[in-house]
């Protein structure tokens, strides 16, 4: 397979530029072998790209694009750091949905995330993950995604 860079172009995939952070945090570190990048919530263009609760105001198929979205801000502060060509896979994907009262569906919202990650990396793209219903997130984001890679050390 060709490097993550290579098929992001063969996708039509730019990444983004690294979102600043809104607190007192930095978007991804490392440790030994690992990255971990701070939660990632759907920015485009600097701004939120929506607000509101799947499965109330936010449909499944927009957080699906949105869970999408995050993955590729957080693989943006990755190639920040280390280069995204670094990376030899995705250990873990924690996917948070703002969820309205009764929805279930998280899973299928964060496969967004796990989806494109499968897209970029191949088999090195499959991870454990976490897709967690949350009241609230940050400045009204339905989803947030955080993930922790291995790279060649």
């Amino acid at each position: 397979m060709s490097t993550p860079t290579a098929r992001l172009a063969e996708l039509g995939i730019t990444l983004p530029a690294v979102a600043a952070p809104a607190g007192a945090y930095i978007p991804a570190k490392q440790t030994g072998t690992l990255v971990f990048t701070a939660g990632q919530v759907p920015f485009v263009d600097g701004k939120l790209a929506v607000t509101g609760k799947v499965g109330a105001e936010v449909d499944v198929d927009t957080a699906y694009q949105l869970a999408r979205t995050c993955v590729l801000n957080a693989l943006a502060a990755i190639d920040e750091l280390v280069g995204l060509d670094a990376v030899t896979g995705v250990v873990k994907v924690v996917g948070f949905v703002a969820s309205a009262p009764g929805f279930t569906g998280q899973p299928g919202v964060i496969n967004g995330a796990s989806d494109v990650l499968g897209e970029i990396f191949g088999d090195a793209g499959k991870h454990a993950r976490s897709a967690v219903g949350v009241a609230e997130l940050p400045i009204g984001a339905p989803v947030e995604v955080e993930l922790i890679v291995e790279v060649a050390g």
